[in-house]
């Protein structure tokens, strides 16, 4: 995490919002979030957001040279350093609310596991119900979708919004342990069962 302190500041400084964070997540944060990757037979896991690769490493190695890793990553810095560091996994300068297009394209099934870096308390309600929409239909039925909130900002609105989202489109959503080692502080959502034939509703 260290070596990539710096170019994660500097995305902060020129795209606050996109990046959503001033350091890249710690170890024991990626370790909770990729925990839902099967160590066995070949899943297609989907990444969105993943920035400098803290997570990404993590599903490499749970993969072990299994299955396919997809990642999604607008910023044109991040992908072009992640393609460069993980040839294994395809990088994509896509929006993540285009998903489900994506993996048509690719002629890909539905994704096993998607794993979120993005910075959802940092979204419009619109922007989070578009992203999540496309998460929740390119689920596989027993896929599994995780992603993480900042413990500070819980209480705020955007944070409380899209909880009452994810509890809306997944019929589990069980909120992990803090990370009180993390900078900041921040949890892990576990979604299970996506709901498809729910609605999104704003709050």
């Amino acid at each position: 995490m260290i070596r990539d302190t710096p170019v994660f500041l500097g995305q902060f400084a020129r795209h606050p919002f996109a990046t959503g964070a001033v350091l890249p997540s710690g170890a024991t944060l990626a370790r909770d979030i990729t925990a839902a990757v099967p160590r066995t037979g070949h899943p297609l896991v989907v990444e969105l957001g993943p920035g400098t690769g803290v997570f990404t490493r993590l599903i490499q190695t749970r993969l072990a040279g299994r299955g396919r890793h997809l990642a999604v990553e607008l910023n044109p810095t991040f992908a072009t350093a992640l393609a460069r560091r993980h040839p294994a996994v395809e990088v994509v300068r896509v929006d993540a609310a285009l998903l489900g297009t994506l993996l048509a394209e690719r002629r890909l099934g539905a994704a096993d596991v998607v794993i979120s870096g993005l910075p959802w308390a940092a979204f419009p309600a619109a922007r989070q119900r578009a992203v999540l929409d496309a998460v929740v239909g390119s689920l596989a039925p027993g896929g599994v979708f995780t992603t993480f909130a900042y413990r500070h900002a819980l209480p705020a609105r955007p944070a409380r919004r899209f909880h009452r989202l994810l509890t809306t489109v997944f019929d589990e959503v069980t909120v992990g342990r803090t990370v009180w080692r993390n900078l900041p502080p921040a949890l892990v959502y576990h979604c299970r069962r996506p709901l498809r034939t729910e609605r999104l509703t704003a709050g």
